[in-house]
């Protein structure tokens, strides 16, 4: 029974938020040498989670698609959030070290931290880089709106028909919920410690 129930708890928690689910807050390292928590932002109306890291293709293919969206949501109240959530010894492309060369590299205007114990996206359910939770700040508590991919065309950003992201920021600014809420996250898969 106790096993049984062990099972269930751990496929609950494998399973991560859904849509309304509160997030819970975190504290983790971010390029700058600080440790950064979502509550640490002042004057937000949420954040732009983003599961990301270095190395994948789909994610370099979006970096300057994460760099506009902080770019034209920040300001009102939406920051890009990057979590780099690889085991850093599966993947040495994305150790703390290469994201601090890589933010620099690509002059990141967004914060990006790193998920080092593995602890953090699990939570969430994330499953690949690129992989959003669009979270809105509802009191002092950050509850899930939209989760998914960025836009309907990860290879091309001149080809993109639908901005799912932006299109589900543009919603909560007015009001209304997103729709789609969710979406299917088109990426590497996220790179898992060997026990």
């Amino acid at each position: 029974m106790i096993a049984l129930m062990g099972l269930f708890s751990a496929g609950l928690f494998a399973q991560g938020y859904e849509i309304g689910d509160v997030a819970t807050d975190f504290r983790l390292l971010n390029v700058d040498g600080n440790y950064l928590s979502m509550s640490d932002y002042e004057d937000i109306n949420g954040v732009i989670l983003i599961f990301s890291c270095n190395h994948c293709p789909f994610v370099v293919a979006y970096e300057d698609r994460m760099i506009d969206l902080h770019n034209e949501y920040a300001p009102k109240g939406f920051p890009v959030l990057a979590i780099n959530p690889n085991d850093t010894i599966a993947e040495p492309r994305d150790s703390f070290t290469k994201m601090i060369e890589r933010a620099e590299e690509k002059n990141f205007p967004f914060d990006y931290v790193i998920d080092a114990n593995q602890e953090i996206y699990p939570q969430y359910g994330a499953t690949h880089t690129p992989h959003v939770f669009l979270l809105e700040k509802v009191g002092d508590e950050f509850v899930v709106a939209y989760i998914g991919a960025i836009d309907d065309n990860a290879r091309d950003a001149s080809a993109v028909e639908v901005r799912y992201l932006a299109n589900a920021i543009d919603a909560l600014m007015a009001g209304e919920r997103p729709d789609p809420a969710v979406t299917r996250a088109i990426g590497c898969t996220i790179k898992v410690r060997q026990q």
